[in-house]
């Protein structure tokens, strides 16, 4: 693996010579840090733009940095076509087939060519087949489809979550989720709404602020309802029928009814809920690439997801401890429309509130456009990062060097030596310009790992994502069979009664909610109890509910504890009666009929939470941190690689400082030694001479990147030189400049040594998914439970269409 892998520098490709228009041997290094000052990509179609900025989405991927990627155009899914063998029949599926057949080749010829053009062209930019397989293995990758299911669905409309304790508090940030939501359902029905002005969002705003505020959610149909008769009587000081006449609320209302109605809609309320959290890691801590592909949306519906997507992304984000280092990274393919220099859609705010203040965060913004006229430069003005690729016109250049020259404030910028430069540019080569680096730098991208087939349609979506849909469904159906009655159960289940069997008298009774109108509710055990726990070590001091049930089985153990299984439900959402009277009820269990074990099964249930309601903590060794009482191990993992990234970036920082003095002396003394064989002997051209000075350049640039010594600040200290020379007119001995220049070349190769033996002691060092965490039980004492009840619990069942029944258990 490169060294730059374990340094968490992006490989953006390589550095073209100033003086010939040459790729040179110098690579092009990116720290992962810088990006939290954001970076935009500008180019014109065949700039190489796309390449670029799937190259960049790798490299996060390598250093396990997880990606939100807005996808309007369809390229993005190409980041899923990695083929770390290179066989032809991996490519075949992909290939453009138009363009074998102008080959004159067969669709299997074709595929090979490709294969084989990869396999070279990955391994002439130093990728060998074993970083293809570990892009694969470093992060979870897929495709998700709002509004379809041709990849995997994600729900936006199903609810309306109403916001944390945390986000509520934060007035402002609240108050523009509560706006950003009014004007993005708006914007599904074409209505461009002014936050002041439109009573169609003021009166939505209202109402999702009247519930939100009482931590209640809905979802799109309950708001229908909601809009037709609202939850409140008075906007401002008019009353709701003066400032919103019912008739005129009722056409809003069949306006959205007519959309949820309309064929195809339901898609969008199908799948995982919109969850940025969700996008950036999986339920086990693991870094995730998530491509959210919307070019099959239409321009509102377009809107409508990426308002609702950067709204969840920022509520997460304000969640998070702040950072220096790069957390997570959101791209965006095509910027043009959703940040505008004049008008204001909804995602222009949101947009800027990310440059604004996602950097304290770590959270790093990539914008990529072929339109420069089309954006808001004012906006762009604190982005640290630009890399500018070929320009069409005078007017984009124009833009665009506005824009270079508002984000180097305060520092050095050459116009018209940055005119020339973007003049020259041609396909695949980018100026670089970063403010965290000491000079601008043009460079050849990178060849990508992942195969660029081109925009991918639905068709070939489906099919790539095929597999993990069928393995979500398979644990989907693993999960409901859990909870599926057995035959023996089931049949107990079919003699129902209505209404509910009498208990006997000292057992209270409970209901779970039920949904279906043949629901059948079956009784089971319940105790519910309140558990602390302590530990001044490990500073926990957390108290929790717990509810747990148990269904009786037959023979002489019928109530065993050890079976019991947790409700993931506050105590005070048990209800004291079902939904619906008139349901059915399975007859009482032989072990429910009487009450006289009740004491008993009251201590079994205590003993059963005292030995089974663990806390679990996770101890880092190499990190020397322990989680939290209220972090899972997943949420522990993720704060543990932010963790690690701030401190590999702190030991490159000492890397840095360690060997830039000593680097600098000895190629300054290289230098000289070089001026004087030259000087001397006459043989010595300026090839040669450049050679020997760049020595030191390449074995330590995935340290120093562009902020040692550059190869022009080389050639001034080497002009400085000669003139000394010339006025000394001093001859030096050659054979002993050349034992100097030796010595400093034997000194410069064990330095390298040195430096290759650091950066090894940084490589897995801060690797949180690999890592074995120590588990660290917290019991809580027998004193420290308090029993509620022990008591009666009815759990609804619904049959399928085989006479299944399945129970209905809140998630």
């Amino acid at each position: 693996m490169s060294d730059f892998e374990k340094l968490g520098a992006f490989y953006l490709g390589k550095q073209i010579d100033e003086d010939t228009g040459k790729m040179s041997d110098d690579i092009v290094l990116y720290d992962s840090k810088d990006l939290n000052t954001h970076a935009v990509i500008i180019g014109m179609t065949g700039s190489g733009k796309t390449g670029l900025g799937v190259g960049m989405i790798e490299e996060a991927a390598m250093d396990n940095i997880p990606v939100i990627a807005i996808d309007p155009k369809g390229d993005l899914g190409n980041l899923m076509l990695t083929f770390p063998d290179f066989k032809g029949e991996d490519f075949l599926p992909w290939i453009n087939t138009t363009e074998a057949t102008n080959r004159g080749e067969t669709a299997e010829q074709f595929a090979a060519a490709q294969a084989a053009l990869w396999k070279k062209g990955t391994g002439e930019w130093g990728q060998k087949p074993a970083r293809v397989k570990a892009l694969k293995k470093r992060v979870d990758m897929n495709i998700f489809t709002p509004g379809s299911n041709a990849g995997l669905p994600v729900s936006v409309l199903r609810s309306f979550n109403a916001p944390d304790k945390a986000l509520l508090e934060d007035r402002d940030l609240y108050r523009e989720k509560v706006q950003v939501t009014a004007t993005s359902i708006l914007a599904l029905l074409s209505i461009n709404a002014d936050p002041v002005t439109s009573r169609e969002h003021i009166l939505i705003a209202n109402i999702l602020d009247h519930h939100w505020q009482q931590g209640q959610s809905i979802d799109l149909a309950t708001l229908i309802g909601l809009i037709q008769s609202p939850p409140i009587s008075k906007i401002g000081v008019l009353e709701l029928d003066t400032f919103y006449p019912p008739k005129d609320r009722m056409t809003l209302a069949m306006q959205l009814n007519n959309l949820l109605a309309a064929p195809g809609f339901e898609a969008w309320m199908e799948g995982e809920p919109l969850s940025a959290a969700n996008l950036l890691y999986t339920k086990e801590g693991k870094p995730r690439v998530s491509i959210m592909s919307i070019a099959h949306l239409s321009e509102a519906e377009r809107m409508f997801f990426v308002c609702m997507l950067l709204n969840d992304l920022i509520a997460w984000m304000r969640a998070q401890p702040g950072t220096s280092s790069l957390r997570a990274m959101l791209y965006m393919d095509e910027i043009f429309g959703y940040m505008p220099p004049i008008a204001n859609p909804p995602s222009k705010t949101l947009l800027l509130t990310l440059l604004k203040q996602a950097r304290a965060y770590g959270v790093g913004l990539v914008l990529s456009t072929q339109n420069p006229v089309d954006l808001d430069y004012k906006g762009l003005s604190n982005t640290g990062t630009w890399m500018i690729g070929r320009l069409q016109t005078e007017r984009d250049k124009a833009r665009v060097m506005e824009g270079l020259e508002g984000a180097s404030a305060g520092g050095e910028f050459d116009k018209q030596a940055m005119e020339r430069t973007l003049a020259g540019l041609g396909k695949r080569r980018f100026l670089l310009h970063n403010v965290h680096e000491s000079h601008p730098v043009v460079f050849g991208t990178r060849w990508v790992m992942s195969y660029l087939a081109g925009p991918l349609t639905r068709d070939q979506i489906k099919t790539l994502m095929a597999p993990i849909r069928e393995k979500a469904a398979k644990l989907k159906e693993k999960a409901k069979a859990a909870v599926t009655m057995t035959a023996k159960a089931s049949k107990a289940a079919t003699v129902a009664a209505a209404p509910a069997p009498s208990v006997p008298g000292k057992f209270r009774q409970f209901w779970l909610p039920g949904d279906s109108a043949d629901t059948v509710y079956r009784a089971a055990l319940v105790g519910a109890a309140d558990l602390y726990y302590s530990s001044a070590r490990y500073h926990v001091d957390e108290s929790r509910e717990c509810i747990a049930y148990v269904l009786p089985e037959d023979g002489p153990v019928a109530i065993d504890w050890d079976e019991a299984e947790v409700l993931p439900l506050p105590i005070d959402e048990l209800m004291t009666e079902p939904d619906d009277e008139d349901a059915g009820h399975a007859p009482l269990a032989e072990a429910l009929a009487s009450d006289k074990k009740l004491t008993t099964w009251e201590r079994a249930f205590k003993r059963w939470l005292r030995i089974n309601q663990i806390i679990t903590l996770y101890r880092s060794d190499t990190m020397k941190v322990t989680s939290e009482a209220s972090e899972t191990e997943a949420d522990f993992r993720v704060r543990l690689q932010t963790l690690g990234r701030e401190k590999r970036d702190l030991a490159v920082g000492k890397l840095r400082k360690k060997y830039e003095s000593k680097v600098a002396t000895l190629e300054a003394r290289l230098m000289r030694a070089n001026q004087a064989i030259e000087r001397e002997s006459e043989q010595a051209s300026s090839k040669k001479l450049q050679t020997a000075i760049s020595f030191g350049t390449a074995i330590l640039g995935a340290v120093f990147g562009r902020k040692k010594i550059s190869t022009t600040q080389a050639r001034r200290i080497g002009s400085a030189v000669n003139k000394v020379g010339s006025m000394r007119k001093e001859s030096a001995d050659v054979e002993r400049a050349e034992e100097t220049a030796a010595r400093v070349k034997a000194e410069l190769t064990e330095l390298e040594k040195t430096f290759e033996s650091d950066v090894k002691a940084l490589d897995d060092a801060y690797d949180a998914q690999s890592e074995a965490l120590r588990e660290i039980p917290v019991k809580p004492k027998s004193t420290d439970i308090q029993i509620h009840f022990v008591g009666v619990l009815w759990i609804p069942y619904e049959r399928d269409s085989k006479g299944r029944l399945t129970a209905l258990l809140p998630e």
